[in-house]
């Protein structure tokens, strides 16, 4: 399991994010009380029974996956807005977007003899990377005991750092083995896999994750979460799961932030801008005269 080592770079960051800048995971034990796990895992029992196999090499036909879990139990709230969580989160992707977004909500579950997932890193679903950029935070959370036997998620620890090698021998991956109420926190740009499932009960979980404002979600969040179910939601979970305008003037309706559908103003036309403050400063500079093409004069004050 991880622990917190030095890292000059990423000190004081929060246990946490350092770990993850270390590790490239770290688990927090009794993250959430087991009864809320067990309420939430009820609510999802019905859906789990009624979904279809999943299809496909990467996914696998011996894993049941769906989303929008949000609009399917209440409980799900506490787990998106998890103090610790949010905060590891913003303190990691914080430092490259204006603001942080719900990337997904995804139930799964590996039915007994489910053959292991191919190690991948979920970065690699958006083709550009820069280097020293976190995109990605999943946070799992198990329904059932995860064990090396039934499943559990392997990471292989510090693979964040080797992002060159598609694959590592498979004797450094790490089955994280947790209960429910713990939470695996892991990097996007981690090296990691499920597990086979080689016991007689199924495997079940989820997994949230974070990605930086400005990309493009794994999950829709405005068909996952039309405006009849998001006004429902506090005004920080609407913003998470996609009512928010990412500074400057991305993801807007009709030219305006996306919250302008929840507050009874839907209908109301005009843009309106969503700007960070250098940005209106530099405007204004520039049509002070403060701000000219390069080469030229500086107007006197």
């Amino acid at each position: 399991m991880s622990t917190v080592t030095g890292d000059p770079l990423h000190s004081g960051l929060g246990e946490q994010a350092e770990a993850l800048f270390a590790h490239g995971y770290c688990v927090i034990p009794n993250a959430m009380p087991t009864a809320i796990v067990r309420a939430l895992a009820a609510d999802l029992e019905p859906v789990f029974h009624a979904t279809k196999l999943s299809v496909g090499p990467f996914y696998g036909d011996t894993t049941k996956r769906f989303h929008g879990l949000l609009r399917r139990s209440a409980h799900m709230a506490a787990f998106v807005q998890h103090k610790t969580v949010l905060s590891t989160v913003e303190a990691i992707l914080g430092r490259h977007c204006d603001t942080i977004q719900l990337n997904l909500t995804q139930a799964i579950e590996i039915l007994p003899g489910g053959d292991a997932q191919p190690p991948h890193r979920d970065q690699d679903m958006w083709p550009v990377h820069t280097e020293g950029v976190e995109y990605l935070i999943n946070v799992m959370w198990p329904f059932s005991p995860y064990t090396a036997e039934n499943g559990a998620t392997v990471v292989w620890p510090g693979s964040h750092r080797r992002q060159d090698e598609i694959v590592i021998d498979a004797a450094e991956g790490v089955s994280i083995e947790m209960q429910p109420g713990a939470a695996l926190l892991f990097l996007g740009s981690i090296l990691h896999a499920g597990g086979a499932n080689r016991t007689r009960r199924p495997r079940r979980g989820m997994i949230v994750s974070y990605s930086l404002g400005w990309l493009k979600p794994y999950e829709l969040p405005w068909l996952a979460y039309p405006p009849e179910i998001a006004r429902s939601f506090d005004p920080e979970l609407a913003a998470l799961a996609g009512y928010r305008a990412h500074r400057p003037n991305l993801g807007t309706y009709e030219g305006r932030c996306p919250s302008h559908m929840l507050n009874g103003d839907s209908d109301a036309l005009g843009a309106i801008d969503a700007l960070r403050l250098e940005q209106e400063e530099l405007i204004e500079l520039y049509r002070a005269g403060a701000i000219v093409p390069q080469g030229s004069a500086v107007p006197a004050a």
